[in-house]
């Protein structure tokens, strides 16, 4: 007789394979056709509200892997909150102005700009970038990121240039915004000045340079014709040398070499007589920096004077300890000589080229420019070294050029009137990593003033006029009347209209008698426009607050977005607009090398995506730790959707197994369930605990580890394996069997829920397939809370015990089945001889504890002469005797004592009779 239809195999129906780049954008497809995210919104409204402020990413090329990572780590937090007890809406919002746009455009799209006027050029940049926002749109609705898609924010929208002229107008009330002339970083590449966040430091070859300078009235202190020694990496700042800068307390030495007289500081004669070649230096005096205040040198090849001051800012690390003061090109040096009443003098242009503010060099360069100057000093007989060395500079963090200081007018925010206030707040505030706090802290501690200016086109204008006299207009009346035209026309129109008709209508001014008035021509840094969002969107937005609960973004913005918010909002709010900071890190190669081209070892999501899916790319985010850099590579994600398929494959084996099971009529309750279903459930709720304590601190690799973990050894190993002895033998109402299908339904149903906010695509088909679940997408119910399994105190401790006897059975089954004593486990009859009370006591209280062991039969033996010594059993294993039974395999002494099923062991010799008699 054929007894395969008395097994109570599962009919499988979810498939094994995930097939996941098929099926992904189809589900993403119903997802927006079901408008699910407004579904998710409407489910939650009326509960505490949870904000994540999205940091726009720049609206320029294709996604990265570190925009998948960052994308995908603010969904699995807004999905996990909107599933725990929370209302978490998600806007995206996108960065839309700036140099990069301005390039693609002259430089790929070969668009002629000069040919355009500047409204018509920032017209086709809007275009650009927007077209550029729908295509990193699509990109990251691809990754299954849940958010307000079809409302972003955007930079360039009338109503957020509103509300940063808003926030602009504020910071210029408070008296935070002011115009001067100092220097800052320029970038010649760019043509325009830069904040420091928009700094990074690369390796640069330099020049290095020793230069004498002639005294020529040494203040009776000394001699005519002696000789300051500086040293300076930048030759091509000498053209602009004003003076020599000294330390007060310093000593400094007349040395006297080779019949000529030189001025050091003396703690560095030896080092600066070994770069020069001095041999046996004399000392002819020494005296205090302080007593050579205002003496006069001679610039090595202009006809003027080089003033010698006295700056806190002189070291003796490095040089000479006498430095070269060009004011127009360094901050110290224009601090020091504003304090003497030397005004800034830079003749080098937007474009970095020398303009006839110094003859000679006209029209060259600054950089090659080096040469032809280093040549006039030797020229000239005052170059007394050159060399080269390699350090790092400043850069443009766009353009990846050098950059230089150049004294220019240029707008600034002081963030020195309100830095204080900036660090009670971060000190206020909850960081992860914990380290980010002292980042932050220090970088604002050392802040002064921010250059918000830029002279470029496509960006939001600086709202200030200027009267007849040239001075500044900026007032409340003109700042919301310029607020509430951008919201209305956009800030194109700064460009298209006079400035009368930008201003209010019969506005007069004390500056203007004759009524005529101009605007500045400068966009703000668009570490500004974003920097204001806070206002923008945590106020413009009706379902957003001030401050938002989170922002999360890459380490980089320490400097970047992170710093401009904070400082922005403090300015006009006195408070942080964020309540936690999250930082993650970068993402490297599996060998932990910087991604590029030239290396070919750059991943890319979309490739990711059509080669495994999604979901393997977001089960990789939350298997690793973010907070540093991470490491992603072929075979790294090989070993995620191998990890994908053990969950998967767990799922669908429970799954199959609940297909003749109704949770309305076939559920056990827990008082009535097996024991060890009971304790499955409990270490089920501990699963729960640890997972929603890791979720509440944004730590997603516990997570992953956790599930995997559950999956591989308490199911897949255990619960799952035993199990089927039950679940396929016995009969179908047989109320061990509904207790092990009742345990499966609650493992299910709470592991996916679990898995929700990680891999959304493969829960939600999962839901589709429980049974008895009503609601359409599983994204509309919560994460369950752990809750205590009854009377499972002492339990828990016998079955945790019983865990350690099992491990110690199973090593002597594979040591029995590499002796070839027996083959598959169920061919084993194993003696067990505790050796403690607590160990027999626990072995005995099981009624079937041959199934527990997967094995045919087992005996407990006070001793057995045979038996290997383990941790808390002695172990004998030897081949059953028995036959084996035709339909559960298992070996028995009963097989064939029904006459009418001879192949059958008992048990299943009644379980069949009661099938067909059914």
């Amino acid at each position: 007789m054929d007894y395969k239809d008395t097994l109570l195999m599962p009919k499988t129906e979810f498939p094994m394979r995930g097939n996941l780049p098929n099926k992904e954008p189809k589900r993403q497809g119903i997802w927006d056709e079901t408008n699910l995210y407004e579904k998710v919104q409407q489910r939650t409204e009326g509960r505490p509200s949870f904000i994540l402020h999205d940091g726009p990413p720049y609206a320029n090329g294709d996604l990265h892997i570190g925009h998948a990572l960052n994308k995908i780590l603010k969904d699995f937090i807004t999905r996990y909150k909107s599933m725990s007890g929370y209302h978490a809406p998600y806007v995206p919002g996108w960065d839309t102005h700036g140099l990069p746009i301005e390039t693609a455009l002259t430089k790929n799209k070969k668009i002629k700009r000069k040919e355009m006027s500047i409204s018509e050029f920032r017209k086709r940049c809007a275009e650009y970038a927007l077209n550029q926002l729908d295509n990193q749109r699509t990109q990251f609705k691809s990754l299954g990121v849940r958010g307000d898609w079809e409302n972003p924010y955007v930079t360039l929208t009338k109503d957020y240039e509103a509300a940063q002229i808003k926030v602009f107008g504020d910071m210029a009330k408070k008296g935070y915004i002011y115009k001067g002339l100092k220097p800052v970083y320029w970038s010649p590449s760019s043509e325009s000045a830069l904040a420091e966040a928009e700094i990074e430091y690369h390796d640069k070859r330099s020049p290095s340079i020793y230069v004498s300078f002639e005294v020529t009235n040494g203040k009776g202190l000394l001699d005519n014709g002696e000789k300051f020694i500086i040293w300076t990496t930048t030759p091509w700042t000498i053209p602009a040398n004003l003076g020599i800068s000294l330390h007060p307390n310093l000593d400094y030495a007349v040395v006297e070499v080779k019949q000529e007289k030189y001025v050091i500081a003396h703690e560095l004669l030896e080092t600066v007589s070994e770069e020069l070649e001095w041999e046996n230096p004399n000392v002819v005096k020494t005296f205090k920096g302080q007593e050579a205040d205002k003496i006069v040198a001679r610039h090595p090849f202009y006809d003027r004077d080089s003033l010698v001051m006295l700056g806190d800012h002189v070291t003796t690390e490095a040089g000479t300890g006498c430095v070269h003061t060009a004011p127009g090109h360094g901050e110290d040096d224009f601090i020091v000589a504003g304090s003497y009443g030397i005004d800034a003098l830079s003749p080098v242009d937007d474009k970095g080229v020398f303009t006839s503010e110094a003859p000679g060099f006209e029209g060259e360069f600054y950089d090659k420019a080096n040469k032809s100057i280093t040549e006039k000093l030797e020229e000239v007989g005052a170059l007394l070294k050159l060399t080269f060395i390699t350090h790092s500079y400043p850069h443009d963090w766009r353009t990846k050029k050098p950059t230089i200081f150049r004294a220019t007018s240029q707008w600034f925010a002081s963030i020195k009137d309100f830095r204080q206030d900036i660090l009670d707040e971060i000190n206020r505030i909850n960081w992860y990593p914990s380290w980010g706090e002292t980042r932050l802290y220090n970088m604002v501690r050392d802040r002064e003033d921010w250059c918000i200016s830029r002279q470029r086109t496509w960006g939001v204008p600086i709202p200030v006029f200027y009267g007849e006299d040239n001075t500044p207009i900026i007032n409340d009346e003109t700042i919301e009347h310029v607020s509430d035209l951008f919201k209305e026309h956009g800030s194109n129109i700064w460009f298209e209209w006079e400035a009368k008709d930008l201003l209010p209508e019969g506005f007069t001014s004390q500056y203007s008698p004759n009524g005529n008035f101009t605007k500045e021509t400068d966009i703000m840094d668009v570490w500004f426009d974003s920097g204001s969002s806070h206002e923008a969107v945590l106020v413009g937005r009706e379902d957003h607050r001030r401050p938002a609960d989170v922002y999360l973004e890459g380490s980089d913005q320490y400097r970047g977005w992170f710093n401009s918010s904070i400082s922005t909002s403090v300015a006009v709010t006195g408070k942080s607009p964020y309540e936690n900071i999250i930082s993650h890190g970068f993402v490297l190669d599996g060998n932990g090398r910087k991604m590029s081209k030239s290396l070919g070892n750059v991943m890319v999501p979309s490739k990711v995506q059509k080669q495994l899916g999604s979901d393997i790319l977001r089960l990789w985010v939350s298997s690793v730790d973010y907070q540093g850099d991470v490491r992603i590579s072929q075979e790294i994600l090989k070993q995620t959707s191998e990890a994908y398929r053990k969950i998967r494959n767990t799922f669908r084996f429970m799954l199959a197994n609940l297909s003749d099971f109704d949770p309305n009529t076939d559920y056990v309750q827990e008082s009535e369930m097996e024991e060890v279903d009971r304790y499955m459930l409990h270490r089920l709720q501990q699963v729960v605990s640890n997972v929603r304590d890791n979720y509440e601190k944004f730590e997603f690799s516990p997570i992953f580890h956790q599930i995997h973990n559950f999956c591989t050894v308490d199911l897949s190993s255990f619960y799952l394996d035993f199990a089927k002895d039950i679940l396929y033998i016995e009969a179908k109402d047989n109320k061990r069997r509904r207790s092990i299908q009742t345990g499966y339904y609650e493992i299910l149903t709470t592991m996916v829920k679990l898995l929700t906010p990680i891999i959304p695509h493969t829960t939600d088909e999962l839901w589709e397939y429980i049974p008895g679940v009503v609601e359409e997408s599983v994204q509309l119910t919560d994460i369950p809370e752990p809750k205590a399994i009854a009377n499972f105190g002492e339990l828990e401790e016998k079955w945790d015990h019983f865990m350690k006897i099992r491990d110690d059975v199973l090593k002597a089954l594979e040591e029995a089945r590499n002796e070839k004593v027996i083959g598959k486990s169920l061919e084993a009859k194993v003696t067990v001889v505790p050796k403690d009370k607590q160990t027999k006591d626990v072995l005995n209280s099981f009624a079937h504890l041959h199934q527990f062991l997967i094995v045919s039969e087992t005996v407990i033996r006070d001793s057995n002469s045979n038996a290997k010594e383990y941790s808390y059993v002695d172990v004998f294993v030897e081949k059953h005797l028995g036959e084996k039974c035709e339909r559960c395999w298992v070996a028995s002494e009963t097989v064939g004592e029904d006459p009418d099923h001879s192949g059958l062991c008992s048990r299943c010799a009644s379980v069949v009779k009661e099938h067909y008699s059914a």
